[in-house]
């Protein structure tokens, strides 16, 4: 049983996280909801369509600007608050490499740490320990945060992955941290090349067999976009094959821009696999 907040999620059903970004250079949708009336529309918007987890970053993953963690405070912290006052049965993340950060969502109300940098501040699962709040621990292959990967190597990158991220959780978990609220996470793109998150994706089910939920960020990532040679806008479909695949290996939670379309695939597989009973049957029957 996943527990994240209030909330409690059944073995083999599927949560969606929805992406809402704080900053006015995000790769995706270019700062569409860094103004506060467009984000809360956003955030209203996905939980409509079926998101249980709201995804909150105030910090550009990629190359840009730098970001003081004051700055990404000042971009999350109030933001945090008002989403928990209108929406108190959501899950509220922060995408947040920073101890400091992490304190202060936490006091604001936020649920869950996302952790996409790989525990590079060994402080975040501390401050989820201490809070009881919910904790991602993501393979992100050593990288720096908002760096790229250049030429990286593995000898076997699926190993690799699964070293990291349940030694991270097995850390969290040691420090306090509750093991229904703790996830892993292969981290596509995040110090990987194309051929390696597509290996981490068609492997995926070494990742469920440890035990610890897994999820997975994949909304319109390079890797998508290299395979099919799709620009950003257009990696939609990939994407969503992607989901397909990885619901059917066995991950359980998945931050996505697209909510009501990653609901609609994550429901077929399910119910190709026994999980769910069709929402109507009606054919032969008449």
């Amino acid at each position: 049983m996943l527990t994240l907040g209030s909330r409690e999620f059944g073995t083999h059903e599927p949560v969606i996280m929805a992406i809402v970004n704080r900053t006015p250079d995000s790769f995706y949708d270019q700062g569409a909801t860094f103004r506060d009336e467009p984000a809360l529309a956003r955030v209203e918007q996905a939980v409509a369509e079926g998101a249980a987890i709201i995804d909150i970053g105030g910090v550009k993953a990629g190359p840009g600007e730098e970001v003081t963690a004051e700055e990404e405070a000042r971009r999350t912290v109030g933001f945090v608050a008002e989403v928990r006052r209108r929406f108190p049965d959501v899950v509220i993340s922060v995408d947040t490499w920073r101890a400091e950060v992490g304190e202060a969502v936490c006091a604001a109300g936020a649920d869950l740490l996302n952790d996409a940098w790989g525990g590079v501040d060994p402080g975040l699962a501390e401050v989820a320990a201490r809070h009881r709040v919910g904790l991602v621990c993501t393979h992100a292959g050593g990288a720096e945060p908002r760096t790229r990967p250049h030429r990286i190597e593995y000898d076997d990158v699926v190993a690799d992955i699964l070293d990291v991220t349940v030694g991270l959780a097995e850390r969290a978990l040691a420090l306090g941290v509750p093991r229904e609220s703790i996830m892993i996470d292969p981290g596509h793109d995040f110090g990987k090349n194309t051929r390696h998150s597509l290996e981490a994706t068609r492997r995926l089910d070494e990742m469920v067999a440890t035990g610890w939920p897994v999820l997975v960020s994949l909304s319109n990532k390079d890797f998508v976009g290299e395979t099919l040679d799709r620009p950003v806008k257009e990696r939609v479909v990939g994407t969503l094959a992607t989901t397909a695949v990885s619901a059917w290996l066995g991950a359980q939670v998945y931050r996505v821009h697209e909510v009501a379309e990653t609901r609609q695939v994550l429901e077929m597989v399910s119910a190709i696999a026994g999980h769910r009973r069709p929402a109507v049957a009606r054919r032969g029957l008449a």
